[in-house]
């Protein structure tokens, strides 16, 4: 079945992508079956580039020792997630790093808007690859999110990074969308299946055909990653980022990479 998949480029991003088609209902979940056949997320290390006991995680990216706080206590409250770093996101910024340093991404000048930023991490790896990020979250995570962004983001940055207050399925500011992002960015937001519609209801706002998003997720439940690219193939065409094409020291069977462009 991955043999079939139609292979090739989507929007501004130069590597081959496994494209999603399916004629049936059932693609969805016979994606999912696939995912979890191949990858086997749950015979693999659970947090194998982060640690959810420890106040901060130390990254080096771009140049940069990025030091970036995290709220361990946080974790209990219902839905948060965003209050520690996941290795979905380590695994993006460290995706987007190696695809720049490829010469197959271009993100020097480039609008990204980032949802769902938690502590911030791929944001700041973005704006140290020279984009002009706005890192997003909820009212009460924004505290944290600009602590980080302002301590890790003070010298030697090429592109730039601020920080707004975006609830999913809420109409956008315009400085969001008068501009339309060159690029979205999120890691760990497809994490149950009430936040699956508000989600791609943001992405269908931020959007154009333009647009190139890059999704990153930890495998930890098919039935909500199976609901939202049931939703998602019908105004996205969707591709999944090979394991292959990530950093070659930050893979792990857990993780699931996505790449989406309005249809």
């Amino acid at each position: 079945m991955e043999e079939e998949r139609l292979e090739m480029k989507l929007g501004s991003y130069g590597g081959k992508v496994s494209v999603l088609e399916w004629e049936t209902e059932s693609g969805a979940a016979e994606e999912t079956m696939l995912l979890w056949g191949i990858q086997q997320p749950t015979l693999s290390k659970q947090n194998a580039f982060v640690s959810h006991s420890s106040l901060q995680l130390r990254l080096d990216a771009c140049g940069h020792s990025l030091s970036i706080l995290q709220s361990p206590s946080s974790l209990g409250k219902p839905g948060v997630t965003g209050a520690v770093i996941w290795d979905s996101g380590v695994v993006l910024g460290k995706f987007l790093e190696h695809a720049v340093d490829l010469g197959i991404l271009v993100l020097q000048g480039k609008k990204v808007v980032e949802l769902g930023s938690g502590c911030g991490l791929v944001g700041c790896i973005a704006a140290l690859l020279g984009a002009q990020v706005i890192l997003t979250d909820l009212p009460d995570r924004l505290r944290l999110l600009k602590k980080n962004v302002e301590s890790n983001l003070r010298h030697g940055v090429r592109g730039s990074a601020a920080v707004k207050e975006l609830t999913w399925g809420d109409d956008p500011d315009n400085d969001l969308i008068e501009l339309p992002p060159d690029y979205v960015l999120g890691s760990d937001v497809i994490y149950s299946e009430g936040a699956v519609v508000d989600l791609l209801d943001s992405l269908t706002q931020l959007c154009r055909p333009q647009t190139t998003v890059f999704l990153s997720g930890e495998l930890r439940n098919d039935t909500v990653l199976e609901c939202f690219l049931e939703a998602a193939v019908k105004d996205f065409v969707v591709g999944r980022i090979n394991q292959s094409q990530w950093h070659p020291d930050y893979r792990s069977p857990r993780v699931v990479m996505y790449i989406l462009v309005k249809k």
